[in-house]
Formats: C-alpha cells, sequence, structure tokens
C-alpha cells in the first residue's frame, strides 16, 4: 500500500512541476489523427506529425492544434489544503523539554596565529 501511495504522489509532483503532463493531451492527438486520416486516408502518422509540429501553419483547425501536446508550454498547479477541522492531537505521552547549550564554533584561542597565514602563501623558487 505504501509503494502504491509513494507512486501516486510521485506521480501527481511530476505532472504538476514538469511537462509529463504534456502526456495528458494524448487523447486529444489521437482524435485530431483519426479526423486527418479520415479527410486524407494516404496520410501516415510521420506525415501528420511533421505537418504539426516540423511546420505548423495556420488553417481551419487551428485550434485544435494548439491543444495537441508539447505545441503550447505550460505546468499544471495541483493544490492541497487541509480542512479546517484537522486536529493533531498527543495521547498520553509528556515530553519534557532540554535547555540548549550553544558550543562555540571558533575560538581564538585554540589556533597558532602565525601557521594559518603561512598556509596561504605562494611557492617560492631557491
Amino acid at each position: 500500500m505504501k509503494k502504491w501511495i509513494s507512486i501516486l504522489l510521485l506521480s501527481l509532483y511530476l505532472v504538476s512541476t514538469t511537462e509529463l503532463n504534456q502526456i495528458l493531451k494524448l487523447p486529444i492527438l489521437v482524435e485530431h489523427y483519426c479526423e486527418h486520416k479520415k479527410l486524407n486516408p494516404d496520410m501516415s502518422f510521420g506525415g501528420f506529425l511533421k505537418m504539426h509540429y516540423d511546420h505548423p501553419a495556420k488553417d481551419a483547425d487551428y485550434k485544435t492544434d494548439r491543444k495537441l501536446p508539447f505545441i503550447i508550454h505550460s505546468t499544471l498547479s495541483l493544490v492541497f489544503t487541509i480542512n479546517t477541522a484537522f486536529s493533531f492531537e498527543f495521547s498520553g505521552k509528556e515530553y519534557k523539554y532540554y535547555k540548549v547549550h550553544s558550543i562555540p564554533s571558533f575560538d581564538e584561542d585554540f589556533y597558532i596565529k602565525g601557521y594559518v597565514h603561512s598556509i596561504w602563501q605562494p611557492p617560492k623558487y631557491a
């Protein structure tokens, strides 16, 4: 079950943030190809793709042509909201809070002052 949920969430993320949402337009591509095939039975699928993607022209079905996948680049936005009645409760456990002590990351007393400056010297020729 976890595997399917993770696949679903990953798919939703990829479809909403990348151009994978263009795959959802494939039925429009098939329907439009069938329309062209009825008008011209000799047209191959490669010829159909060349006509619409290689050299697109404004013709009678221009509005349908603009709905084909990868013609117009856009992203689909999915929004998830949490119901206002949602509550998160802890049951029967008490948590102790500990005081956090800061640890100094730089202390001038623990390094040799002359040594740090001599590291980045250019090489000297003898």
